[in-house]
């Protein structure tokens, strides 16, 4: 590496945030990430010789991590753009929204703090788009075959860009009336500003991806007749029906799932038709059940719209705050963490079984129903069970409950009923690799996995490309995730 102390010389530090009071009050991006660039290269310096470099296992894209950090130490930021572009469709939105599970992986991370990757991976990009590294990946020539993917979250446009610079004809098709899916209606604009969505999706089209909106597959357009037109169908559409919370009260007024309240918070504040009715968390009481990212989304949303208050609570026990013995590293562990929604003011609980939502005469709810539980020693083969704590009843202030507990599957109905696509037995679409029981019809992303993390989508949509080109041509020169083992062989 450049510098084999620079790990030993120099603490983790990460770039400052706008002070919670000031942006809660726009949706606004508020890390100050170019403050911060007199510093990156002294971050890069602590990434060290480690021999085995377990960040890249770690990484769900196989991101070559350490290559990247010694040239951002050297100040070589196109060779380190390259780098991460040859593993990262979209490095612009993991440097913003990933969790970082390389990080949990870094060497470094076993009795220091690990690197800043997800920073220093967010640094590049921003430099390339600035400086003109970052260009359209427009193909030598066309194939005259042809791809339509139905979907436009990260699987489905990464897909899109590996299929297009192989030299295939690539059409996305998008039911709503942009194109992003999740990444544009799912993830608030505080963290994943529309702007840099559509910065990258520019670019996509210069290279020639062609993008459909306002396209319904499987209610406006029969999917069976999409399947003539092309050579072949990739199914992105994700994981789309959300868990439900079957408790008395479940159907009075003020009771929405969270991706209904994010997505139309997203499109409120970039001026675009709500669709619906309109949900805000002015002056109310709001309650977010289920404590994942969602529900922390959904914390961060009210805050901005100036909440009376904001209650998060979770079934699960309170994670550990240090990694524990059943999670060693560099496994990915299962700790508290407070989110920046959560610095902005938000009560958590944990352990609270959610009885009854209580309504007024209007049908509107004014309150929860919640009580402490106790969970039980698991027996082998069998999931845990929980009691509830006797006299811990009680109810709570609730004008407004999201339910942000995940994802089941996704839509039985429409396309995949119209293809006649098999299911597995948790109603995902069944794969042997990424084909599905119809010949040239592929699925990936969640709508193959279930809920994941928006880098995991990213390479389901890159290998089922390369599955996808296989297919058309008869074998495939793009990117394999195994990047060593490509690096080696050439």
């Amino acid at each position: 590496m450049g510098k084999a102390t620079g790990f030993l010389e120099h603490g983790r530090e990460l770039p400052s945030k706008i002070a919670p009071e000031v942006r809660i009050q726009d949706n606004k991006e508020f890390v100050l990430n170019d403050e911060f660039g007199s510093k990156i290269g002294t971050q890069a310096s602590r990434c060290m010789d480690c021999g085995v470099p377990f960040c890249h296992n770690g990484c769900p894209i196989g991101n070559i991590i350490p290559e990247f950090n010694d040239a951002v130490y050297r100040d070589s930021w196109e060779e380190a753009w390259h780098i991460l572009s040859s593993t990262n469709n979209f490095p612009e939105f993991t440097g913003r929204v990933c969790p970082a599970p390389c990080e949990s992986s870094c060497v470094l991370g076993i009795n220091q703090d690990p690197i800043t990757i997800c920073n220093i991976e967010k640094t590049i990009v921003e430099t390339a788009y600035r400086e003109g590294y970052a260009k359209p990946k427009t193909p030598r020539s066309r194939t005259g075959k042809s791809v339509a993917i139905i979907g436009s979250g990260p699987s489905g446009l990464a897909a899109a860009e590996q299929l297009n610079s192989a030299g295939h004809t690539v059409t996305v098709y998008e039911r709503d009336e942009k194109i992003g899916g999740l990444l544009r209606f799912g993830i608030p604009d505080f963290k994943l500003s529309m702007s840099v969505i559509d910065r990258k999706l520019d670019m996509m089209a210069q290279a020639g991806i062609k993008f459909v909106v306002n396209a319904h597959i499987g209610v406006d357009i029969d999917a069976r007749e999409l399947r003539k037109q092309h050579d072949v169908v990739l199914l992105t559409g994700g994981s789309t029906v959300p868990r439900n919370l079957p408790i008395p009260g479940r159907e009075l007024k003020g009771v929405h799932f969270a991706m209904e309240f994010l997505s139309q918070n997203n499109r409120r504040a970039n001026n675009m038709d709500l669709k619906t009715a309109e949900i805000h968390a002015a002056g109310k009481h709001v309650v977010v059940i289920g404590g994942g990212d969602t529900g922390s989304d959904c914390v961060g949303t009210s805050n901005r719209h100036g909440a009376a208050s904001i209650t998060q609570v979770e079934i699960m026990p309170m994670p550990p705050e240090k990694r524990p013995a059943n999670q060693p590293w560099p496994a990915y562990p299962m700790i508290m963490r407070t989110s920046t929604s959560h610095e902005e003011g938000c009560e958590r609980h944990w352990n609270i079984l959610t009885k009854e939502f209580i309504g007024n005469d209007d049908g509107q709810v004014t309150a929860l129903r919640i009580a402490d539980i106790h969970w039980n020693e698991a027996k082998p083969g069998e999931r845990p069970g929980f009691e509830e704590v006797p006299g811990s009843e009680r109810i709570i202030p609730c004008d407004l409950a999201f339910l942000a507990m995940g994802f089941l599957h996704p839509e039985p109905q429409g396309v995949l009923a119209q293809l006649n696509i098999a299911l597995d037995d948790r109603g995902n679409v069944a794969t042997q690799g990424f084909a599905t029981n119809q010949p040239g019809v592929f699925a990936a992303g969640d709508m193959r996995t279930g809920q994941s993390l928006v880098v995991r989508c990213i390479n389901e949509g890159r290998e089922c490309a390369r599955e996808i080109d296989a297919y058309l041509m008869g074998d495939s020169k793009l990117e394999a995730k195994d990047h060593s083992l490509m690096l080696s062989e050439s």
